[in-house]
């Protein structure tokens, strides 16, 4: 797909999921990403990382018909 993607700031723990949520624009669409990760705390070297794992996933798949990405 090789589409660039904007990543919003607003990382919210999920604690009943056990999974991060946050936001980014792609492609003008507003898209919600969910990480499962059981720490409740993270940093900002951690939400990079997250970044690069959805454009690694980006390269070969695309939002769910729900316009989010679960990894």
């Amino acid at each position: 797909m090789n589409q660039s993607i904007l990543f919003n700031d607003d990382h919210v723990f999920i604690k009943d999921k056990g999974v991060w949520q946050f936001s980014g624009l792609l492609g003008g669409d507003l898209i919600t990403i969910y990480i499962a990760f059981e720490n409740n705390s993270i940093d900002q070297q951690q939400k990079f990382i997250w970044e690069e794992l959805v454009e690694d996933f980006l390269e070969e798949g695309e939002p769910n018909s729900n316009n989010e990405i679960w990894l």
